[in-house]
């Protein structure tokens, strides 16, 4: 009896080590690391909460377009430049602190969701390369984000200040100031334990998307979307608009990442105008496989687990790179390379699990229809 009970229990550890290879991979990484980089426990919490703060919002937008059976939404990034246009409005306009950020939040809706609606209309076209096709979507759309605040801006679009200008006269700097709106989301109703900062509104924010994204996937159109993930044929069957219903997933991917990009904006006080977005979607995305999501399922606490330990080895990784090397350069590095690593292995682990299963339930098939024949 303790012998099965012992081989249960054995069974049961190894799928779970199976099932949570890269957050244990991270837990291990992160735990080596953070004694060789020589930071405070206080400084590393500090950190932490604030990068919660930042990049929380833009993590849990990705849930979406999973829920619908889309994979990885790299199309985010089309959001995070619908904010960045709204920011040079606002910065334009001189409307700061929380007046600022609500407009930004307000203006960045229109384009997040012209550009959801055109994305989501494409990937239609590409079925099965949700993936691929949202990550090339994000080089078309930065051409056309280029040539809006490089030229557009100044000399079409009205541009009153001067001092987000070109010297020519027409095109937006690389780097427009957020200084009078920086942190004002975060500071509002911020609280200090042990001198650790929290900012409880911008937590608020996350803790209301959260209960969306809970009452979303309770909803007929968030059964729908669930239906569509698991198989498109059948919900079709059923009476489901398929097409309809995975645009509207990433029109609201892009949306909340609209709005998780100004929340990250603010926190940050600069707008880096013709990079800020650049690699929003990749860290995103693997901040929530390293949360333990696939491509097929994510939840709420993947995103929380996720931004904890990638953040954690972003933190650390420099301080420990100089410990080992003597140049801290080398951790910078090896943050990045984790980055894009991490989600080639889960991508690779994904397809690798797929094949599994389908091959043993090819497997099963072919037993059964050999023991019929008998």
């Amino acid at each position: 009896m303790s012998k099965n009970n012992n081989a249960s229990a054995g069974k049961q550890l190894l799928g779970f080590v199976r099932n949570n290879t890269v957050p244990i991979m991270f837990i291990i990484i992160c735990a080596v690391f953070i004694p060789m980089s020589g930071r405070s426990p206080s400084y590393l919490l500090n950190e932490i909460i604030t990068r919660m703060g930042r990049n929380l919002f833009l993590v849990l937008c990705l849930l979406f377009p999973i829920m619908a059976g889309m994979g990885l939404n790299f199309a985010m990034t089309l959001g995070a430049m619908g904010a960045e246009i709204a920011v040079i409005l606002v910065a334009d306009w001189q409307i700061w602190g929380i007046p600022g950020v609500v407009l930004a939040m307000i203006l960045s809706i229109p384009f997040s969701m012209l550009l959801g609606l055109l994305c989501g209309a494409i990937l239609n076209m590409a079925k099965g390369r949700e993936m691929i096709t949202s990550y090339i979507m994000n080089y078309f759309i930065n051409g056309w984000y280029q040539l809006i605040v490089l030229y557009v801006m100044g000399s079409i679009i009205p541009i009153v200040h001067a001092s987000i200008m070109l010297p020519r006269g027409y095109g937006i700097r690389n780097t427009v100031s957020l200084l009078n709106m920086r942190q004002c989301l975060d500071d509002l109703l911020a609280v200090r334990v042990g001198g650790v900062k929290i900012p409880v509104l911008t937590f608020l924010l996350v803790g209301l998307l959260c209960l969306f994204i809970v009452w979303f996937r309770r909803t007929k159109l968030g059964q729908d979307m669930r239906a569509v993930g698991q198989d498109m044929e059948v919900a079709r069957a059923a009476g489901i608009k398929v097409e309809r219903t995975r645009i509207i997933s990433i029109v609201m991917s892009t949306v909340f990442a609209g709005f998780g990009m100004v929340i990250y904006l603010q926190n940050m006080g600069n707008l880096p105008t013709y990079t800020g977005h650049a690699q929003i979607g990749m860290f995103c995305i693997a901040a929530l496989l390293v949360g333990g999501a696939s491509v097929e399922r994510a939840s709420i606490g993947n995103a929380f687990l996720g931004v904890i330990l990638f953040h954690l080895m972003f933190i650390v990784a420099p301080g420990a790179g100089a410990f080992i090397t003597g140049d801290s350069m080398v951790g910078e590095y090896f943050r990045v390379f984790l980055s894009y690593g991490v989600i080639t292995l889960a991508l690779i682990m994904y397809e690798a699990k797929k094949r599994m299963v389908k091959s043993k339930a090819g497997q099963e098939l072919a037993q059964a229809q050999k023991e019929e024949a008998e």
